[in-house]
């Protein structure tokens, strides 16, 4: 009897659809500020961006409505699911996007949840996520700081008593302001060496830590 009446409860009651509507905006509205003004500016992934707002709505329908279900084991392995999805993925995310996906995510559960909150509460809730990844941004955009990986065909330049023109040469090439280098694994045989280049520059670089060009 119990099932039956789960079956035919509908999972969105006619006074609920405004607030639905409602609390879907101003999600909408939370992580698009998030995405739009503080991830895009230094990524400039469009892929991200799309995949982020479209994970927003798809979870905060999801957990709007089965939130309103009794059953709390299978809702709990439902959003374990939820975050299990950042496991079967396509190819490998850093580690910058796979904090904005755990956000994404949290901040679309904790406004389809939190029924019990305040209106105040809820745009304190948010308001708080907003100001802490802006003071991260702006810590990771005062320091400008990019890392590359190379693959260096000049190896007498490698030793200590060459550093200052092993320098000169990668900015040269490179056209960057390079505050440090890095020496990795040495070729004797091909006369090259994996470095890693510490510089300066605005924005983000989603190959940056690539170490083979693409075969096409």
């Amino acid at each position: 009897m119990d099932e039956l009446e789960l079956i035919d409860t509908p999972l969105v009651a006619t006074g609920d659809l405004i607030e639905l509507v409602a609390r879907f905006a101003f999600n909408t509205l939370v992580v698009w500020i998030i995405i739009h003004l503080l991830y895009f500016p230094r990524s400039k992934r469009r892929d991200y961006y799309f995949t982020f707002m479209l994970i927003s709505v798809s979870i905060f329908f999801l957990i709007f409505l089965l939130g309103g279900l009794k059953i709390k084991v299978g809702f709990a392995l439902g959003l374990f699911a939820i975050f299990g999805i950042i496991r079967y993925r396509t190819e490998s995310m850093y580690v910058r996007e796979m904090t904005y996906l755990f956000v994404i995510i949290a901040i679309s559960v904790i406004n389809a949840l939190a029924v019990t909150l305040s209106v105040a509460e809820l745009v304190a809730v948010n308001a708080l996520f907003i100001g802490a990844i802006w003071l991260c941004e702006l810590n990771l955009i005062n320091k400008q700081h990019q890392e590359k990986l190379v693959v260096y065909d000049r190896i007498d330049l490698i030793v200590p008593e060459k550093h200052d023109e092993l320098v000169a040469d990668l900015e040269k090439r490179i056209g960057v302001k390079i505050i440090g280098v890095e020496i990795g694994a040495i070729d004797f045989l091909k006369d090259t060496a994996m470095l890693k280049i510490h510089y300066l520059e605005r924005g983000e670089n989603s190959v940056n830590h690539t170490m083979k060009l693409p075969k096409d």
